[in-house]
């Protein structure tokens, strides 16, 4: 009866982790990038008791725990609106730096820039780390990006319909920047020479009552012909250098007869001015994109992800971080294929069933109620055993 005691004890000590690692599930149930986790249980050794036959007779010592299991099925991704925040629809885990040089690995991608433009975790501060242009490895940051030069207007477009009746047509409005990002604003003048060339246009680039410089638009069949479809200007600004800039008229530009109506107008222009980083974010691929107040966008580094090939090589390090416990199990690369695809201003959440582990809740505390229940028989025989000898 005592051997019984000492087995009831192995429940109660069994059932006792099962219900820690549940309370660590549940507690987490909020945690983002948890990976739940269940104990293995184990019977111990036996004992022949004295018989001689292999399976004869054999007597148990209880149960025995063997580690837990941890399950690595993906938690539901949730949307944030942060372009920070990220997840991976797949089976690939951000690469992490921490500060003594060791590589971690989480599910958990709240990231934020800390004051030097670098990448790093919500939590630890932990390094997110990258892969560059080159393909080298190292860390992700901004630190030289967080503005954008401005960039001189090379080519202006147009667009509609110039009347070939008409006499005359002014196009103001048209926006160029110069090397410097500041931004002017010109005057096209059109005039009919018909009489001197079929089809023909005095074109007049002006800034306010300036000329800047005078060249033909000559249109065959209703189109711009080749070779004044783009018309070259030299456009000096006050205080700047000299600015090549085109006039394109050859894309959405016609000349029919309209009356006198004429809907030629400025359409775009490739230059812009400087402007500071207004927002971050990632791509499916993994990689940085910023995007700037005057509407540029700039790629940078990508991020590197880690896969396993066995849970067993992976071990929670807290802080939503886990570690290699095999790193010959362990490989590295970018988003796509068994990485996965990365998904900007999501983040995901627990994988945590909730109605499963209340289950294994009542199946831990029945387990236990037996295991005590089991002492306090054998207890109760021993007690019995004793008083038979004052009797």
């Amino acid at each position: 009866m005592i051997e019984s005691i000492y087995v009831g004890m192995t429940g109660l000590s069994s059932f006792s982790r099962g219900l820690r690692v549940i309370a660590n599930n549940t507690t987490n149930l909020n945690t983002p990038g948890f990976k739940g986790s269940s104990l293995r249980f184990a019977d111990t050794f036996y004992s022949s008791g004295g018989y001689t036959g292999r399976q004869f007779g054999q007597m148990g010592y209880g149960v025995s725990t063997m580690g837990t299991s941890m399950s690595f099925k993906s938690g539901e991704l949730r949307q944030t609106g942060n372009g920070l925040d990220l997840a991976i629809d797949g089976q690939g885990l951000f690469m992490l730096q921490g500060t003594d040089g060791s590589i971690r690995y989480t599910r958990a991608g709240q990231f934020r820039f800390n004051r030097d433009g670098v990448l790093v975790t919500q939590g630890s501060g932990a390094k997110v780390m990258g892969v560059g242009a080159d393909g080298s490895p190292g860390e992700i940051s901004i630190a030289n990006l967080k503005t954008t030069a401005g960039k001189a207007t090379a080519v202006a477009k147009f667009t509609g319909n110039l009347s070939s009746s008409g006499t005359d047509q002014t196009v103001s409005g048209v926006r160029v920047y110069d090397a410097a990002g500041g931004e002017h604003l010109l005057t096209v003048k059109l005039t009919n020479t018909n009489s001197t060339t079929a089809g023909s246009w005095k074109v007049e680039l002006m800034d306010g009552s300036a000329l800047v410089g005078t060249s033909q638009l000559v249109f065959q069949d209703g189109k711009p012909s080749a070779a004044t479809s783009k018309l070259s200007f030299t456009y000096t600004p006050a205080g700047q250098a000299a600015l090549p800039l085109t006039l394109d008229f050859s894309a959405d530009v016609t000349s029919f007869a309209s009356g006198t109506l004429s809907t030629l107008a400025f359409a775009s222009q490739d230059g812009f001015a400087p402007a500071e980083l207004s927002s971050a974010s990632f791509d499916a691929t993994g990689t940085l994109v910023l995007t700037y107040a005057n509407g540029q966008t700039v790629k940078g580094s990508r991020l590197s992800l880690g896969r396993f090939d066995t849970t067993d090589a992976v071990g929670s390090a807290g802080g939503n971080e886990f570690e290699a416990l095999d790193g010959s199990a362990w490989h590295s690369g970018v988003a796509g294929g068994a990485f996965g695809s990365v998904r900007s201003g999501y983040i995901e959440i627990s994988n945590v069933d909730l109605s499963q582990e209340f289950s294994d809740l009542v199946i831990m505390q029945r387990g236990y109620q037996a295991s005590s229940q089991v002492i306090s028989t054998a207890n109760e025989m021993l007690q019995e055993l004793f008083s038979m000898k004052s009797r």
